[in-house]
């Protein structure tokens, strides 16, 4: 840089040397003083082409050294923009790597959710959760089996606009519950006993989102407790009985046989009292064979059973001459039941009796069979008296009786074959209009 700078130097004092030179011969050489003036000038206009030449000249080394220096600044500007595709190949594969990630984030997370709710559809227990507004936002199969629901159809749905009382109620309680008991009655008109837990839903921060609800059937439980609570009774009540039928029978085996004496002897008008007491003397060891009978454990002689027909041979029989009642059955689909056939017609013997006698002006009774998830259930509905609300929990005790003329062990009967079958006993009644009956029993096939 420092030798071309000394080369246009040298160059530009030659060029004026040599000028000054050329003015001041062309001026001695002329003798007449204008003429001087006249060479003088052109002495300097040909300095002053000469220095333009030196400047032209000189601008053209500067602009080969510009084309020389181009080529440097070239190369460094070549080096940026190679150190910049590299960055942004760089970035590239950073981009790549970002998107790879979150494409794997996003697999796992729906892989997570696809596994948490491969295990909320598994558990055999119904699980449902509502947000805080009571709209439903999950209802597992199990809920959906249960509660005989379409799991599908009720999310997005107010939780009270699905569920009846008392499972409505739950979510206007301010507080949870832990293994509370209710009975309800699903959308497919079965009776069944829930056990249901409800706690608050809370995010990672801990806020309230709402609330979330377990459960399991109970039904089958409640009907084993049944069976165990009516064997413990009846054990009880056997051994009682036992021992009193026992003394009684001896008692009254004395009393039978001094009024047969009495009767021999008696005066024709007395006669009749004596009679009286014999009278008495049967109906009280009817009362005992039959409490007896009760107490005993009952053996089943099981065969498959088609309900239907059962039924209709019995209304046959009860109904038959009640001309003034009648009879409708709603049994499209024969349903049949592993059972004593002897004892089931007994058990529905008694039930058509007391539909009979509730309606002593006539009505109508309406036994509906159908089956349902393994079981077979059977109501008989009748327009009688009704029962009274106050009574309705003695109604299957031994021995307890509204009837002026009973024993009062119809529907203990009924209640205990059932039972001993597997089966359940329900009754509901509006006192005034009607009474319903609904036994229900293990399905076969």
């Amino acid at each position: 840089m420092h030798e071309r700078s000394f080369v246009r130097g040298v160059s530009i004092v030659l060029f004026l040397l040599v000028g000054s030179f050329v003015g001041v011969l062309l001026v001695n050489a002329v003798e007449k003083n204008d003429m001087k003036y006249l060479l003088g000038a052109g002495g300097i206009i040909f300095m002053a082409i000469l220095i333009i030449s030196a400047r032209a000249y000189i601008q053209r080394g500067r602009k080969v050294m510009d084309t020389k220096g181009t080529g440097g600044e070239g190369s460094q500007v070549g080096f940026v923009v190679d150190t910049f595709h590299d960055l942004m190949a760089k970035l590239k594969e950073k981009e790549k790597e970002l998107e790879r990630l979150k494409s794997f984030a996003e697999e796992k997370a729906v892989r997570m959710e696809a596994y948490n709710e491969n295990i909320l559809q598994s558990v055999p227990s119904g699980v449902i959760s509502i947000d805080n507004s009571v709209v439903i936002r999950s209802v597992n199969q199990a809920a959906g089996r249960i509660l005989g629901i379409d799991a599908r159809a009720a999310v997005g749905k107010r939780f009270d606009d699905v569920f009846r009382e008392p499972l409505a109620m739950l979510i206007h309680e301010d507080t949870t519950v832990s293994r509370a008991e209710y009975s309800y009655v699903s959308d497919d008109s079965r009776h069944i006993w829930l056990g249901i837990t409800s706690s608050k839903l809370k995010n990672s921060a801990g806020e309230k989102i709402g609330l979330i609800f377990v459960f399991t059937d109970l039904t089958d439980i409640k009907a084993l407790q049944s069976q165990v609570e009516l064997q413990q009774r009846l054990s009880q009540l056997g051994e009682m009985s036992a021992g009193i039928s026992h003394e009684l029978r001896n008692s009254m085996s004395v009393i039978s046989g001094y009024a047969r004496l009495l009767s021999k002897k008696v005066e024709p008008p007395n006669k009749g009292t004596v009679d009286a007491i014999q009278s008495e003397i049967t109906v009280m060891d009817k009362i005992i064979s039959e409490l007896l009978a009760f107490a005993k454990p009952t053996f089943l002689n099981k065969e498959q059973v088609v309900l239907n027909d059962v039924i209709m041979d019995t209304v046959d029989m009860v109904t038959g001459s009640q001309g003034a009642i009648k009879v409708t059955v709603n049994a499209a689909v024969p349903v049949s039941v592993e059972a004593d056939k002897v004892l089931l017609r007994q058990a529905l013997t008694n039930l058509l009796v007391n539909a009979v006698e509730a309606m002593p002006e006539g009505g109508s009774i309406e036994i509906a069979v159908r089956g349902h998830h393994g079981k077979a259930e059977m109501i008989v509905k009748d327009t009688g008296a009704g029962i009274p609300e106050s009574i309705m929990e003695k109604i299957f005790l031994p021995f307890y009786t509204t009837k002026e003329e009973g024993i009062g062990l119809g529907l203990a009967l009924v209640q205990k074959i059932i039972v001993s079958h597997g089966g359940t006993v329900d009754v509901e009644s509006k006192e005034g209009e009607w009474t319903a009956v609904r036994i229900i029993l293990p399905a076969v096939g």
